[in-house]
């Protein structure tokens, strides 16, 4: 029996706003990290970002999204490592900081550099150093996959969540 050929499907459009979208996204319960680099200057580069998941364990690989208009991008898009700080549920306080603009984010925070040069900082959950080791554009976002090099953790440290616009610190279920 000889089939008819496959035709690719196309892509309806929405039936919903940005917004509907923003808030349906929300629905989803996540950590909340601060992603961490030096620029080519030496300077240090952070922000809150919330869209981190794992990719693969062999090899080791994260991937995070990051806003084209991002103030940061440009440097974490040329650099060549980075680092991924899970934070502690008593950090909510920094996420709100490094999510904030005309800030200096790494004033009085305690970190200390990482083998590449990317700050992990103190008390974070858990910590990913990472190789920028590659990029997707898609849509008004960047993907960024990290080769995962060193990483750490602090078992029994409950996270900081994130869920419907709002911070946790405990689980709410």
């Amino acid at each position: 029996m000889t089939r008819p050929p496959i035709r690719p499907a196309l892509a309806h459009p929405p039936s919903f706003s940005p917004r509907e979208f923003r808030d349906a996204l929300g629905m989803f319960a996540t950590g909340v990290t601060i992603v961490t680099a030096q620029d080519a200057a030496g300077g240090l580069v952070g922000l809150t970002a919330s869209s981190f998941n794992s990719v693969s364990l062999a090899p080791p690989l994260v991937l995070w999204s990051l806003g084209r208009a991002a103030g940061s991008m440009n440097a974490l898009a040329a650099g060549s490592h980075y680092a991924i700080n899970v934070l502690a549920a008593d950090q909510q306080a920094l996420a709100e900081r490094f999510a904030s603009r005309g800030v200096d984010r790494f004033a009085g925070v305690k970190y200390a550099l990482g083998v590449a040069g990317a700050p992990l900082i103190e008390g974070a959950v858990a910590t990913f150093e990472c190789f920028n080791r590659s990029r997707y554009d898609e849509g008004d976002h960047v993907i960024f996959v990290g080769e995962v090099e060193r990483c750490a953790h602090r078992p029994g440290v409950p996270p900081l969540l994130y869920h419907g616009g709002r911070f946790y610190t405990e689980h709410p279920l």
